[in-house]
């Protein structure tokens, strides 16, 4: 819904609190107003609303959406919601709604300040009558029961979430609710105030939110945490005073606390800090009197261990720590079996909670920078190296935090808000106890739709765990109704993988919920959003059973109907699609994502591939065009564009910037969006033309930045001429010029296309290797001509047209025979360009190859219990500490290749004209003997398609389409063919 333009907000922004933006604070607002009784039944009565940062709106305790989506400060979107049906005529009626503000920026946010405007219109003859709006008059608190004290979920997300039950004092979104404790909202301006100029209509439908229950208990165990864990938000304690982005920093500091035994103990202590068992810095790590050299650390990646006997009485734990840190929290556990506590080393007493100090102090930061990929940073670099060896070396023969302030460092304690032993992420993997029990039929009720809850048993000496397995991932928000004593901490931990005994831990992602229980029957629905496939829940201090009485996921995600599909012979390549389709599924949220669990970020590069398999399987446009709008909105940090949008981490991959141009042309020709082409092209001429002015004097680009392709062990440094990204620039300038032409600028067409053949043959002149008849990877900086040759660099090669004649035929014939010593493709990503090189020829062995590698690649996920597309393959994953290990996110769909060209080659349907007014039905079956599917058209409707082959060539096919989409049907001669067609409805 779009608010009529001649009819300016009445609402007011309002915010209440003390902090303009405070960290983490989730804030209550209502407003009761009365209905006219003579308001006509069918009366559109709209709920015009927005807030900063996100939103859950009621209506009569009605929850009616959560929102807005992610944009810039400056264009914030705002949503509408027809609530005439709540509405209750003659009667006083309530508007409750919860902002959660940040506070931080973080990769999908840019920090502004608390607010909330909201109104509620209904349309009448003479225009509109406002029932409510956002003013003095509405009331506020800032929602008792969550505590903000929490740590990061991931340096590119917002915070985890603690809630106690207790404080809930009856429903704050009931017309009934008193509210007489609240205060009154602080009006802080109209709309169209800074930071929210401008306010911009939802550019997408409202997003699913569809009931998806457990499975199965899968597990059940006894376990006993360590003794004591915290977090530590070094990142915001380190920060340059006044800095607001999500960039990563590097300092010089260190953390303290004091250990308290009344009595001499082994005590252990485990570490999770980022960075901390590596790197070329001196590390110190002392433990009471005894110092312990980074040779007798125990390093599992990502845990430090270290164990000493100690004394009774008080000792100081001490770690030096450098970064580098972009935002993910420390943790901290020690465990022994004699009673411990920690203290603060500034106040030697046990700390204060809300509003008081943590058990940690900090050192420093005697140094600190903020880390600019594309900025020549080496003297800082420098400095910082220097000035944490320098603290390192200072530090070591100091054990008391005495002698540490005796020496000149600063001291100052952390606040409680950025540490403290309530977290709920380090006691999931500090365990000092465990044991497996068998599920009783009693507690496997806990995922049934059964009117009999699962009764979640109490053991004597340690708290409960059991997991409930979903089936397949999932993302969204977690929902549960349970009844309990009071005071019980129930701990909710979603992770992706597990096998066997194995659990890989969400290290970089607190992927936690702690609820605290009131007594009785309750329910939450968290208003965080989640992905899991497999959920923890541990429940701590419970003295009776705990009853479940249901468990569901709200999955969440852009409504697209599965309108694509596939099936073949190879019942492991239905397999592969489905799950490719499932990965899409779940990484379509208000923009395209990397993953649902551990970032939710909109990543440029990344959304390109993703649109393509979107167009097969789900049809989805707008969701496309939203994305694509978006990347140049970041031209204020730099006119090269960022490369995961909108986000406060001003960081340059060109070769995204490089796919963004490639993806609006593509979907500008998907679409027959001839305005979308003039509008987005002054755009994206701006970065080409900034992207230029790093030409070098041999006609190449040669740039800083993070010059990423592949994981893979290619030669891609952060500074110089970068092969496969001089490639792609190509590519980008001609797609450029093919837009401009698409949207009627020849004269823009033409210079593009002049300087895509200068770079180009500026590549084959200068980048090019007789002896190995490949192009080399790169040029350092210091002009060294790289050895390293790659598959990568040769099949951008081929993508981007530089590589001609003899050059193109030995580099295609590359992709089905590498040269001996050539890096091979590492990442599923990578993946989608090798396939779209081998689909050029449309030959028969290179059909073939891609299916082969599917099924090997994508074959060994399904082998391990895969249900969504790996980050990694997991078999050619370098440097794994684990071998369960096998990648990091289990769900990402970069790597959902398959959705896409199984399609679009082996089914065979591909677009032959702008808007698929004309298409080609070309299968290549290769090894498959039969296959059907549908394939969505940007119009509506379909193209159906089912074939049969023997020895791969087609011996009948039949095609269902829309009889205004014009088809180019190639099979070979003596192929039956049979072709029906249906009639559009006609345009309103």
């Amino acid at each position: 819904m779009e608010r009529s333009k001649r009819t300016p907000w009445q609402a007011r922004w309002i915010w209440g609190g003390d902090e303009e933006s405070p960290r983490n604070e989730w804030r209550w607002f209502r407003h009761s107003f009365f209905c006219p009784e003579d308001m006509e039944a069918d009366a559109e009565a709209v709920l015009w609303l927005t807030a900063d940062s996100r939103y859950e709106a009621y209506v009569n305790g009605t929850r009616i959406g959560r929102g807005p989506v992610r944009g810039y400060p400056t264009d914030l979107f705002y949503d509408g919601y027809d609530v005439g049906s709540l509405l209750r005529r003659g009667e006083t009626n309530t508007i409750a709604i919860q902002v959660l503000h940040f506070g931080i920026s973080n990769f999908y946010y840019l920090r502004g300040r608390g607010g909330l405007l909201a109104e509620l219109a209904v349309a009448s003859g003479d225009g509109e009558t406002i029932l409510a709006a956002t003013g003095a008059e509405w009331r506020t608190a800032r929602n008792p029961a969550q505590d903000p004290a929490v740590s990061r979920m991931s340096c590119q997300q917002a915070f985890a979430e603690r809630i106690d039950a207790r404080r809930f004092d009856g429903d704050w979104t009931s017309p009934d609710y008193g509210d007489d404790g609240w205060e009154d909202a602080r009006e802080i301006g109209e709309a169209g105030m800074e930071p929210w100029v401008r306010l911009q209509p939802r550019d997408i439908p409202y997003l699913t939110e569809e009931p998806v229950v457990p499975a199965r208990v899968g597990s059940l165990r006894r376990v006993v945490p360590y003794a004591l864990s915290a977090f530590i938000d070094t990142y915001a304690l380190m920060k340059n005073p006044g800095e607001e982005n999500a960039n990563p920093i590097g300092y010089a500091s260190a953390i303290a606390t004091v250990l308290r035994l009344a009595e001499e103990a082994e005590v252990s202590v485990l570490l999770n800090v980022p960075g901390f068992g590596g790197g070329s810095f001196p590390k110190v790590l002392r433990l009471g009197q005894r110092l312990v050299p980074s040779d007798r650390w125990s390093v599992e990646p990502p845990l430090v261990r270290c164990r000493a006997k100690l004394p009774a009485g008080d000792h100081l734990l001490l770690y030096a720590d450098f970064g580098p840190d972009h935002g993910h929290m420390h943790r901290i556990a020690v465990d022994c079996d004699r009673k411990i506590e920690w203290l603060s080393p500034i106040q030697a007493e046990r700390p204060g909670g809300p509003g008081g100090a943590s058990p940690f102090a900090l050192i420093g930061p005697t140094f600190a920078y903020t880390m600019v990929d594309y900025v020549d940073q080496s003297a800082l670099q420098q400095r910082w190296e220097e000035e944490a060896a320098k603290l390192a070396n200072a530090l070591a023969p100091l054990s008391a935090i005495e002698e540490i302030v005796q020496a000149g460092f600063p001291v100052r304690a952390i606040p409680y808000t950025h540490a403290n032993d309530l977290d709920a992420f380090a006691p999931q993997f500090a365990i000092r106890e465990a044991e497996a029990y068998a599920v009783p039929e009693s507690l496997q009720r806990a995922a049934t739709a059964s009117a009999d809850p699962g009764i979640v048993p109490v053991f004597k000496n340690g708290d409960t765990e059991f997991m409930l397995d979903f089936g397949k991932e999932w993302s969204g928000y977690l929902s549960f109704e349970l009844e309990a004593e009071a005071g019980v901490a129930t701990d909710w931990y979603g992770v992706e993988y597990r096998k066997g005994e194995y659990v890989q831990h969400t290290f970089g992602l607190d992927n936690t919920l702690r609820y605290i229980t009131r007594a009785g029957v309750q329910s939450y629905t968290s208003p965080v959003r989640r992905g899991f496939r497999y959920l923890y829940v541990t429940v701590r201090g419970a003295s009776s059973p705990v009853k479940i009485r249901a468990v569901r996921v709200l999955q969440s995600n852009y409504p697209a109907p599965e309108a694509g599909s596939f099936q073949c012979s190879d019942e492991r390549l239905n397999r592969i699609w489905d799950i490719s389709r499932h990965t899409t599924r779940l990484c379509m949220e208000d923009t395209f994502v990397d993953c649902p669990a551990y970032e939710q970020t909109f990543w440029v590069g990344d959304s390109r591939n993703e649109a393509l398999v979107n167009y097969y399987a789900f049809g989805g446009a707008d969701i496309v065009k939203r994305c694509l709008r978006l990347v140049p909105g970041s031209s204020f940090q730099t006119p090269l564009y960022v490369d995961q949008v909108p986000s406060a981490w001003t960081s340059v991959i060109p070769n995204w910037t490089f796919f963004w141009v490639v993806a609006c042309r593509e979907f500008a020709e998907h679409a027959d969006d001839r305005a979308f082409a003039a509008e987005m092209l002054p755009r994206i001429l701006n970065t080409l033309k900034a992207y230029l002015e790093h030409i070098d004097g041999d006609g190449l680009l040669n740039m800083r930045g993070w010059n990423l392709l592949d994981w893979a062990p290619i030669d891609q440094p952060g500074e110089g001429v970068v092969t496969h990204q001089n490639a792609m620039l190509v590519k980008a300038l001609r797609d450029a010029a093919a837009l401009a032409a698409f949207a009627g600028t020849p004269d823009e067409a033409a210079w593009c296309a002049e300087a895509s053949d200068r770079l180009a043959a500026a590549i084959n002149a200068r980048l090019w290797s007789e002896e190995r008849g490949a192009y080399l990877d790169c040029i350092h900086a210091d002009g060294r001509r790289s050895d390293i040759f790659s598959m990568q660099t040769q099949v951008m090669a081929l993508l981007s047209g530089v590589a001609e004649g003899d050059r193109l035929d030995r580099l295609t014939g590359y992709l089905t025979a590498a040269p001996e010593g050539f890096v091979q493709i590492g990442s599923p990503f990578m993946s989608f360009f090798y396939y779209e090189a081998l689909m050029r020829s449309r030959e028969p062995s290179a059909m073939r190859t891609m299916l082969d590698d599917i099924r090997r690649n994508y074959g060994f996920m399904i082998e391990n219990g895969a249900t969504t597309c790996w980050e990694m393959y997991g078999h050619t994953t370098v440097n794994r500490a684990n071998e369960n290990d096998l990648t990091r996110s289990h769900c990402h769909a970069w790597s959902a290749a398959p959705g896409y060209f199984l399609g679009a080659y082996a089914l065979g349907v591909r677009a032959a004209a702008p808007g698929w007014k004309k298409a080609i039905v070309e299968p290549l079956p290769a090894d498959l003997a039969w296959a059907r599917g549908a394939v969505p058209l940007p119009g509506g409707g379909t193209i159906e398609c089912e074939w049969t082959a023997d020895a791969g060539r087609v011996v009948s096919l039949s095609v269902v389409a829309p009889e205004d989409v014009e088809l180019d049907v190639r099979v070979p001669a003596g192929g039956e063919v049979r072709i029906r067609r249906l009639k559009r409805l006609p345009v309103e």
